[in-house]
């Protein structure tokens, strides 16, 4: 909504009385130990929660574009973020937005949609810690619009160092945290639910020491000259070594972020991401102990990973690392988490991405549970910590104790105490709970023999959420359907009531042995027949019948089919399918083509979206495995990958394109990397210019090559760092590999065919990378001539790993080494690592370096 010339007004009017907005006395202060405490308990401060960035640049303005309310739906979000359990946000205010190039503070709808954030998220007990200057234009990902601020005129870097600039800065600081909120009453420096503020958003200086001190001086002076009495932070985790000059001016703490998967990959890693969140080292912890500071965590997401299992383990990672409070990026609206147009490379929602979204649930408790400090050792042996377990293999986040029993898919581990359970959270099945849908669920106990249950509608992702997205191009679907759910909980037993609770929800059912239908919607799970609750009562941060869901948006077919790369011969195959559809009865049947004589599978229907079939071994025939997928919708038959209706042998049906798999023999070489098809899918340690694919004579190959001017490049970030003189390229294996795994014992040796591109380029390695993080590898020689390099499997020895892609902040550790014994074991891998700079001489690694590649095969 626009903000009104009446509301307008009434800013106006609350800025001229902002030193009358409601004092408070500060809630939170930093002991001598660096510990954030609460002033009255003097408990430590702990927090979990997110980045929302509704009341800003593209998505407030994707609101409107859609139709959107902003206030609804920020209504709907901070409702999710309560369910979630999380009592804590974190924003970086988009400055040039709602300032002006002096820093006057500008009364507009953004400033009014951010207010209204505020007080939202206080009916919820949900802290924040506000970050006023983002410095960033306010066009991401769109480009950057003419917007008002000092940010806009100056940009990131005149903002640290010209005086107009830092004058503006300090104007407008001073005029944020004075700024009375109209629907809380206080003035930011005086409300008690801001915990920290911190200064501004990944500053990168480059200036003197001193330089530095008197910028971040000036800041510090600013918010302090408001009466604001809470600590105030300052980015340490870029140009790290200026740690001791921000101290210097005056901070009482230092922000962090982390994303150990890099940024932007354009698709999903298929990798076991355990060995990049094992640990978060800070290398200057001894000068943060010094100056006696604080740490928090303003960032932070295992970026282009659709699962679940990585984030408990980042928390885990965190509070051994002594940190307080922390807040994911980025959490989507619900209005626009199906376009997954805001960044790209994340994607986080409850109603999208249940497992996940329960992940962070998860997080949030380990944050609360957790103490300060405690190690719980290396991956792989760090899996399972307290009443806390991640999982690798069937992408498991879970919390397991006596009162709470949450996990993100669906797992066998039986609640540790079912009769003293009080919440359960989850996605999928458990001992607890069977359910067949594809949304998340909570079940809440409310009393002896009465529950509350909500159900979300089933989400299913449609297309790549972390490739080049739109407002034109839809990600993820929802569809509220009825599924099945079965409870087994003592004090309910196996028959009980079903009462509709949540505006508009009609629905009624009958228990059958603790099972009944169930749509989306809140229920009151109850051994009483009558209906004795009321939707507005409240139950911890939410109300009984408080209810957010998307609409349905199936209204036509959606087929989702990954197919293997490769299938062995004589060995079954299992094909999976998501297909989501308005029809109600649906079935699938796999037209597989053997030899000119088809065979048809029926499909398996699975929870959610999935089916399933297995391609029977007599088919796999060394050569091409090819078929099509039908679906029966009543009389009508729709085949696959045409989407067109029909038969493949109908005499009209013109697009007989069919899927198709490459079915190897055992005996035939396996191709781990192949130029012409996989040079896009690399991830290189860094960024360099000069990457060329260039075709050879030989029909099908192509040469990638790498040239590379400077083996080592000083990190802005961290110049005090070490001098690794590596450059790293990564494969991930899982898609080529995985049919194949019990084959690969067969092979003895890894093949690789490439050159030097310089005489200085003596030697390059190659590594396997195992599902443990562990690295074992050798040097190759190499000349500048093309040929073929052997490197039997015998002779491969455990090497330092190099996670790729690589993390953020980068000082954090360049090399990860798992824990325990480790024994090379051919089957386990899950990445080709190539390394140029190990084995060089000395004396020419500050030589121009290249190579070239056109594959690697295992023979």
């Amino acid at each position: 909504m626009k903000a009104n010339k009446n509301t307008l007004l009434l800013f106006s009017l609350l800025m001229c009385f902002s030193l009358l907005g409601r004092s408070q006395s500060p809630g939170v202060f930093v002991d001598k130990e660096g510990v954030m405490r609460w002033t009255e308990s003097k408990k430590e401060v702990q927090g979990f929660g997110v980045n929302y960035t509704l009341p800003f640049a593209h998505a407030y303005r994707s609101a409107k574009k859609l139709g959107v309310d902003p206030l609804k739906a920020i209504d709907e979000d901070v409702y999710h973020f309560a369910r979630l359990g999380f009592d804590l946000y974190r924003v970086h205010v988009w400055d040039t937005e709602i300032s002006d190039t002096l820093g006057n503070l500008i009364f507009n709808e953004n400033l009014h949609a951010f207010d209204y954030l505020i007080q939202k998220l206080r009916e919820r007990n949900i802290n924040y810690v506000i970050t006023p200057i983002a410095f960033w234009g306010g066009g991401w990902p769109e480009p950057d619009q003419k917007t008002p601020g000092f940010s806009h005129k100056y940009g990131k870097d005149k903002c640290l160092t010209d005086p107009m600039a830092i004058k503006a800065q300090e104007n407008y600081l001073f005029q944020f945290l004075n700024h009375i909120n109209p629907y809380t009453g206080f003035a930011y420096k005086n409300d008690p639910r801001l915990l920290a503020v911190e200064i501004s958003n990944e500053p990168h200086h480059r200036e003197s020491p001193e330089q530095v001190t008197a910028f971040v001086s000036r800041m510090v002076k600013s918010v302090r000259k408001t009466g604001y009495k809470n600590p105030v932070f300052y980015n340490i985790s870029h140009s790290v070594h200026l740690v001791d000059a921000y101290f210097d001016a005056g901070i009482d703490g230092g922000t962090f972020q982390w994303y150990p998967t890099g940024l932007g990959y354009q698709q999903e890693l298929p990798t076991n991401v355990l060995p990049h969140v094992d640990s978060y080292l800070i290398p200057f912890n001894n000068a943060i102990k010094k100056h006696k500071g604080a740490k928090l965590v303003y960032e932070f997401d295992a970026a282009d990973i659709a699962k679940s299992y990585p984030y408990p383990a980042m928390a885990r990672s965190f509070r051994t690392a002594g940190i307080q409070i922390a807040t994911h990026f980025s959490y989507d609206p619900m209005f626009m988490a199906h376009l997954n147009t805001e960044y790209n490379t994340h994607h986080m929602n409850l109603a999208y991405t249940p497992h996940k979204a329960l992940a962070l649930m998860i997080c949030s408790e380990i944050f609360h549970q957790l103490p300060l400090y405690k190690d719980y050792g290396s991956y792989p042996q760090n899996t399972s910590f307290d009443s806390f377990i991640v999982k690798y293999e069937g992408d498991l986040a879970m919390l397991n104790q006596a009162d709470k029993y949450y996990y993100s898919n669906s797992t066998s581990i039986p609640a540790v105490n079912p009769s003293a359970l009080e919440h359960i959270a989850g996605h999928g099945n458990s001992p607890v709970i069977q359910y067949d849908g594809a949304g998340a669920y909570f079940l809440d106990k409310i009393e002896e023999g009465s529950w509350r249950l909500e159900v979300m509608p089933d989400p299913v992702i449609v297309s790549n959420p972390y490739g080049r997205n739109s407002l034109d191009k839809t990600v993820a679907r929802i569809q509220w359907n009825e599924r099945t759910i079965a409870i087994e909980l003592g004090d309910l037993g196996k028959s009980f009531f079903v009462h509709p609770l949540n505006q508009g929800n009609t629905y009624s059912c009958e228990v059958k042995k603790g099972a009944f239908p169930i749509r989306p919607g809140v229920y009151i799970l109850s051994k009483k027949a009558e209906k004795g609750w009321s939707a507005d009562e409240p139950l911890g941060k939410i109300r009984l019948g408080e209810f957010h869901a998307p609409a349905n948006s199936i209204s036509q077919d959606f087929l989702i089919h990954k197919q293997p790369q490769l299938a062995v011969e004589g060995k079954a195959l299992l094909l999976e399918v998501e297909f989501a559809s308005p029809y109600p009865d649906t079935d699938l049947e796999i037209m597989a083509l053997d030899g000119w004589k088809p065979r048809v599978l029926k499909m398996e229907k699975q929870s959610g979206f999935r089916y399933t079939v297995s391609i029977p071994a007599d088919i796999l025939q060394k050569g091409q495995l090819n078929y099509y997928i039908l679906v029966h919708q009543g009389e009508q038959v729709t085949t696959y990958p045409a989407g067109k209706p029909g038969r493949p042998f109908d005499w009209d049906f013109y697009d007989r394109q069919a899927y198709s798999i490459s079915v190897r023999g055992t005996d035939q070489p396996i191709t781990l990397f192949d130029a012409a098809k996989d040079a896009e899918l690399l991830s290189s340690s860094r960024w360099l210019p000069g990457q060329k694919l260039l075709p050879l004579d030989h029909p099908g190959e192509a040469e990638f090559q790498q040239p590379v001017d400077q083996l080592f490049r000083p990190d802005n970030e961290n110049l005090n760092g070490p001098k690794i003189y590596e450059y790293n390229l990564k494969h991930f294996l899982n898609p080529v590999i995985d049919p194949l795994r019990e084959h690969l014992t067969d092979k003895t040796t890894i093949v690789f065919k490439g050159r030097a591109l310089y005489s200085a380029t003596a030697t390059l390695q190659l590594a396997l990378v195992m599902r443990n993080g562990a690295a074992f590898g050798a040097s190759i020689p190499l000349s500048q001539e093309m040929a073929e390099y052997e490197i039997p499997l015998a002779e491969l020895q455990l090497l330092p790993n190099v996670p790729m892609p690589r993390p953020y902040p980068t000082f954090l550790p360049y090399y990860f080494n798992p824990a325990g014994n480790t024994v090379f074991d051919i089957s386990e891998a899950e990445g080709l690592l190539i390394s140029l700079g190990p084995g060089i001489p000395q004396g020419l690694l500050g030589e121009k370096h290249g190579f070239s590649l056109v594959w690697v095969q295992l023979r």
